[in-house]
């Protein structure tokens, strides 16, 4: 017999709290090297996962210290995240942009996208 159970959701409304902008880096204009801002491709509330404790000496290990996991709704066509994108979180915490290394749907719950973001260096 089937049971009638509830499960809640995985993620609720206010664990997406972050202000996170996706945006694409142009060449600056001049004769000095660098870059700079191009485009704001995309503006949402995210949430946002560091490196977890029990994960420190394998982060440590692998040199991954510097990677977040950004969790974000589904766009639905209207954005596509790539790893030629840059990601800023807009948080005191997180100072410098993200590049972005993997984007995945989640597998339990395709209204989600994870995304794995490198610190810029």
């Amino acid at each position: 017999m089937w049971k009638n159970e509830y499960k809640p959701p995985r993620y609720r409304s206010g664990d997406f709290n972050t202000p996170v902008v996706f945006y694409e880096y142009g060449e600056k204009s001049g004769p000095l090297p660098g870059q700079k801002e191009k485009k704001i491709l995309f503006e949402c509330l995210a949430k946002i996962d560091g490196v977890w404790l029990k994960d420190l000496e394998r982060a440590k290990q692998n040199g991954t210290l510097s990677e977040v996991t950004i969790i974000i709704r589904n766009p639905i066509g209207s954005y596509t995240p790539t790893n030629k994108h840059f990601v800023k979180i807009e948080d005191s915490i997180y100072p410098d942009p993200y590049n972005i290394k993997h984007v995945q749907p989640d597998v339990k719950d395709p209204n989600f996208i994870n995304i794995v973001g490198k610190l810029a260096t």
